[in-house]
């Protein structure tokens, strides 16, 4: 008879990985943060027998990398008491964390509302806006934070709070309240428009609408791996609107009504969401390699949902590379979502979150009323909400310096790719100024500027914002159709 197939490969890898029976788990440097939530990260328990090459060592350092808690994690493994056992020790480096997660700072082509007189709106306004937090509330890994932003007449404030060991058990609890009291364009060309808004006056290239949020979220979340977690949100929001009583504009050749998708007066919102996150980053600022990838699911509920009934599904996938010449970095992004039914404008797409040369939405407001550029002379031009969206990008990211104290690096990044955003009334019935390629709604984008890790958070410094005054309105016909 022939020899029986061997499968040698595969038992010398076998017989080549050691295990040990976990004695116990030691921490070292944690001056201020509580060992219990550093345990809370750790999958392994005395008795469990472990193999020291398993890649779920290397993914506890990335976790506890990933809280922000700590600028250096080590693991490593001393003798046990008996022959056979072995302790795992955790030796951390504290970073503060007190931090800023986000400092907004732009110029946006705003609109002077609320009594400005015609040939008095100013061509550019500023908008700012700060996110801040104690992540590690006295050493129990709880976060408080608050996040603020502004514009001319647009307010927004967010509080937030998160335990991660709710009373002590394996659950995540986490809770956000919100208040925004805002405005938003709608319009792009020959806008007409009859019964404005209080105060808003009359414009030619746009319609506001005036809009007030009041609410927030309540979560629930597990760990269903050392790199993998699945959140549960409520969302509960009263919310206020006016807008024009008529209003059109001009879409490619056609006058058309604008749609604001939004209930005039008061309406509620209330939904729930899931949100499924595998993480594997190195760093959660400045990565060089691993996975983020994460998926969401939201749809509304009655009785609320009789004022906006609508299903959400979003997805991102983002992978990082170190590069083997000047510990360079490549990353390529790729995110698509799709709405059902009838969702607010705040909840749907927004073109300034795909193209780098518009300002993003911050706490959900927009400061920019500007159409998008149009290099591929697309009828993205026409397109600010949507329903549908994807986005496909990569950056070169260039080390400029490492540090051990206040700064602990700054990188020169680089980056451009794809985007598309779509209403359902594009894919129908698409202007009939446009033909052949031009109705697929797609543009490209692209950014540059500096990223810096410090000791109170990560900055980014973009100078896309900038370039995007230069950009738009250029392409084919001055990025209008002809």
């Amino acid at each position: 008879m022939p020899p029986a197939p061997c499968d040698c490969d595969e038992r010398a890898a076998e017989t080549s990985r050691v295990r040990y029976e976990l004695e116990g788990v030691v921490v070292r440097g944690n001056t201020r943060t509580n060992r219990r939530v550093v345990m809370r990260y750790v999958p392994f328990r005395p008795g469990d027998v472990i193999d020291v090459s398993d890649a779920a060592f290397q993914l506890l350092r990335y976790r506890l990398l990933g809280t922000g808690f700590f600028r250096e994690v080590e693991l490593s493994i001393e003798k046990g008491s008996r022959r056979g056992q072995v302790v795992l020790v955790i030796d951390v480096s504290e970073r503060n964390t007190l931090v800023l997660n986000d400092l907004w700072m732009g110029l946006s082509k705003d609109a002077e509302v609320q009594g400005a007189s015609k040939g008095h709106a100013r061509p550019l306004t500023a908008y700012a806006g700060v996110d801040g937090a104690e992540t590690n509330l006295a050493g129990t890994g709880i976060t408080l934070g608050g996040a603020a932003a502004f514009a001319q007449y647009q307010l927004a404030v967010r509080a937030r709070f998160l335990d991660p060991a709710f009373l002590g058990s394996n659950w995540m609890v986490a809770g956000t309240l919100l208040y925004t009291n805002a405005h938003d364009f709608f319009g792009n060309s020959q806008v007409r428009q009859g019964g404005s808004p209080a105060g808003e006056g009359g414009y030619e290239d746009y319609a506001i609408v005036a809009y007030k949020r009041f609410g927030g979220t309540l979560g629930l979340g597990r760990d269903l791996s050392v790199s993998t977690q699945l959140w549960v949100n409520y969302r509960l929001e009263s919310l206020y609107a006016d807008y024009p009583k008529i209003a059109s504009q001009v879409t490619g050749f056609d006058r058309e009504p604008i749609d604001f998708s939004i209930v005039r007066g008061k309406s509620v919102l209330s939904t729930v969401r899931a949100t499924l996150q595998h993480d594997t980053r190195d760093q959660p600022f400045l990565p060089t390699q691993g996975w983020l990838v994460t998926l969401n699911g939201e749809f509304s509920l009655l009785p609320a949902a009789l004022d906006y009934d609508y299903q959400k599904v979003e997805a991102r996938a983002s992978h990082w590379w170190q590069l083997p010449w000047g510990h360079h970095v490549l990353s390529v992004d790729v995110y698509g979502g799709a709405i059902a039914g009838h969702a607010p404008f705040f909840e749907q797409f927004y073109v300034g979150d795909l193209s780098d040369f518009l300002p993003d939405r911050v706490l959900g407001m927009t400061f920019d009323r500007r159409p998008p550029p149009n290099f591929l002379g697309t009828q993205i031009v026409e397109e600010r909400y949507g329903n549908y969206a994807f986005k496909l990008a990569a950056e070169y990211r260039i080390p400029l310096y490492r540090g051990q104290r206040s700064i602990y690096g700054i990188d020169l990044y680089a980056g451009g790719g794809l985007y598309g955003l779509a209403s359902d009334r594009t894919l129908t019935d698409p202007p009939s100024a446009y033909s052949g390629l031009a109705r697929v709604p797609i543009d490209l984008t692209a950014t540059l500027g500096f990223r810096a890790d410090t000791s109170v958070g990560g900055f980014t410094f973009s100078l896309s914002n900038a370039l995007g005054f230069a950009f738009v309105g250029r392409g084919p016909a001055g990025g209008r159709p002809p």
